[in-house]
């Protein structure tokens, strides 16, 4: 067909249209919102704590390398949502509960706690970016706990240096102090109003969530 197309507008006349080109469809890329981030994120971490659920705070992943491989994948996806983000601030300050983690020193205490004729109950992490402190906390019900005090620096948006300066193992009716033997790094790779998720200098992972209580020495 011609680039012009004759049309009849009466009988006695004759006018010449130009044919347009027809246009391509229009096919506009997704919008990133966030209502789709929240969507995205929750859907996220959702999974996250379905496969950690079972895991029995990583005493049960430690001898599953599928299910660990499944949960740091998770978590990896969990980081890339929570990039450009500031985890350092002050909602950073609380004490955090123990959910999952990798760290052998941790899971070797809850594990072995019944040799001392005990188990372990809550294991804490309790930050205060305010007054620049860290504690660890493992605790043995009804009265034990043994706890490690550090000091910290934010050091990025994400990280945050910390350096151990004490630590105590206490009972009902005595205490006894050890020695302080460490510093490193760990980073907040995502962080909201119910977990925050950690990798840190040793490529040991932690999933925690807000306490329902805060814990005091």
């Amino acid at each position: 067909m011609s680039l012009a197309a004759l049309t009849l507008s009466s009988p006695l006349t004759v006018s010449t249209t130009t044919k347009q080109k027809p246009r391509p469809p229009h096919n506009p890329k997704p919008k990133i919102t966030c209502s789709s981030l929240t969507t995205q994120s929750q859907s996220a971490k959702q999974h996250l704590l379905n496969l950690i659920s079972d895991q029995e705070r990583g005493l049960k992943t430690q001898n599953d390398t599928n299910k660990r491989d499944s949960v740091i994948k998770a978590i990896d996806a969990m980081a890339v949502l929570g990039r450009n983000t500031v985890t350092t601030g002050d909602s950073l300050s609380a004490t955090w509960r123990l959910l999952w983690t990798t760290e052998k020193e941790q899971l070797f205490i809850i594990e072995k706690a019944y040799l001392f004729g005990t188990q372990a109950g809550d294991v804490l992490q309790v930050i205060d970016v305010d007054n620049k402190t860290l504690n660890n906390v493992i605790t043995f019900p009804p009265d034990g706990v043994f706890f490690v005090r550090s000091s910290i620096e934010i050091a990025s948006s994400q990280r945050v240096n910390f350096k151990f300066t004490s630590a105590v193992l206490r009972g009902k009716n005595w205490e006894f102090p050890l020695p302080p033997f460490g510093q490193g790094w760990f980073e907040t790779v995502y962080l909201d109003d119910e977990i925050r998720v950690v990798k840190d200098i040793r490529d040991d992972y932690l999933v925690v969530e807000r306490a329902p209580y805060n814990w005091k020495e």
